[in-house]
């Protein structure tokens, strides 16, 4: 018999018994994470800030979406979903002179190809113009020239907006944001894309969707690793190595014709159905580090395989992701197997059992109407542990630290 064959009989054999262990649990099937991660997870933000929201013309927002609805359903949307969240929340005040953040709603990343696919590069001139009318027509950005202002930047590298690495650390952070708090989906360590003090959110996922395919929560896991998407990207990287640093090609290489991985390139219908029967889910990074694979794992109660090296994952001190994920380096990928077949029974099942806890999930998710413990608090969360702002936050009368010439020849043209 082949060593896939072997190695197959004896993964099935290891799903049998967590499936009569997880049986014999029967009442013990979530778990709180314990300790102070818990409590920040379950934290209301309501009575802890106030967020005064500018009045901006429809051009920087609704107008956008208007224009294009296609916007609501792209991985990018949590830009809108903030905004309407904020609109009616108990945390707006209407008096700028009593709140603690001022938040400036601009939909960046709501400018798609005929394929859906969301285009940065006229972001940086419409981030500076809503920029030049807010520092115009108020007084607050001046006196902090943005220091207690927060902007969400949902692109695939944040506010350096651009969709390839190469070209966003060319680019790097905006100039103007360089002293607002940034609520964004990339993270990663170490990088001129991620400045300190940003928030890093999940990417959006379809909160009603996914409802509509969950399946029997006592449904067995009988697929071992489940992953469905590209691995390479012929259009953008034709020659290869470039896209996802190679891990996904490595992925492929290595466990294409291995009976444990069902992966592919197809997305199927069942896609949701079948992320609830697996036991691991690859979450590879692609031209960023982040997906929405993480939140659809999260969501589906499916082991999170992160495979992104110095990855920042959304809400981390409040998420336990060493405790419900497993993390693979870039430079692993061809022992996926043998890794993911050593992890015990005992730990596959407590990480399922803090995966099964409602507060995770909920944290993953912008549902529409809000709900306690979403991202969307989870955002206010983060926000109000920044507080009370520090002395360096407030300019003297005069003091000027921002180059509004910086950046780009490009990014200075009118918007």
């Amino acid at each position: 018999m082949s060593r896939w064959g072997l190695a197959a009989i004896a993964v099935l054999a290891a799903a049998a018994a967590l499936f009569v262990a997880a049986e014999a649990q029967q009442g013990h099937q979530t778990e709180r994470i314990s300790g102070s991660a818990g409590d920040v997870l379950d934290d209301d933000p309501v009575g802890k800030l106030k967020v005064f929201i500018y009045d901006l013309p429809g051009k920087y927002n609704k107008k956008l979406l208007k224009k294009d609805p296609r916007c609501l359903n792209h991985m990018f949307a949590a830009e809108i979903f903030m905004h309407r969240f904020l609109l009616s929340s108990a945390v707006r005040t209407s008096n700028p002179e009593e709140a603690d953040w001022f938040y400036t709603p601009v939909y960046p990343t709501c400018d798609l190809t005929p394929s859906g696919l969301p285009l940065p590069f006229k972001s940086p001139r419409m981030m500076r113009s809503a920029i030049e009318l807010i520092a115009t027509k108020w007084p607050y950005w001046n006196r902090s020239e943005g220091a207690d202002h927060f902007f969400v930047t949902p692109h695939d590298f944040g506010a350096c907006f651009h969709y390839q690495e190469e070209k966003a650390i060319g680019r790097g952070i905006l100039p103007l944001l360089q002293r607002a708090t940034l609520v964004q989906t990339f993270g990663q360590k170490n990088h001129v894309c991620l400045k300190d003090g940003s928030i890093t959110i999940p990417p959006f996922a379809p909160p009603q969707k996914m409802q509509n395919h969950l399946i029997p929560g006592d449904t067995p896991r009988s697929i071992f690793v489940y992953f469905r998407g590209l691995f390479y990207d012929t259009g953008n990287d034709p020659e290869g190595g470039y896209y996802a640093r190679g891990a996904r090609a490595s992925v492929w290489e290595n466990f294409k014709n291995n009976p444990l991985f069902d992966i592919s390139t197809d997305h199927p219908p069942t896609y949701y159905e079948d992320m609830q029967r697996s036991v691991f889910c690859l979450c590879p990074l692609g031209w960023a580090p982040w997906s929405p694979r993480l939140v659809e794992a999260v969501v589906f109660g499916c082991i999170p395989v992160i495979i992104a090296d110095d990855i920042v994952l959304p809400f981390a001190d409040a998420i336990p992701w060493e405790e419900i994920g497993v993390f693979v380096s870039e430079e692993d990928v061809p022992r996926l197997d043998s890794i993911l077949t050593s992890i015990p029974t005992d730990v596959i099942l407590r990480k399922q059992r803090l995966l099964a806890n409602p507060s995770m999930k909920q944290a993953m998710l912008f549902p529409q109407p809000a709900q306690p413990r979403d991202a969307f608090h989870q955002i206010l969360n983060g926000l109000a542990r920044k507080l009370p702002h520090g002395e360096n936050v407030f300019l003297k009368p005069g003091q000027r630290v921002l180059n509004w010439t910086a950046g780009p020849v490009g990014d200075l043209k009118p918007w």
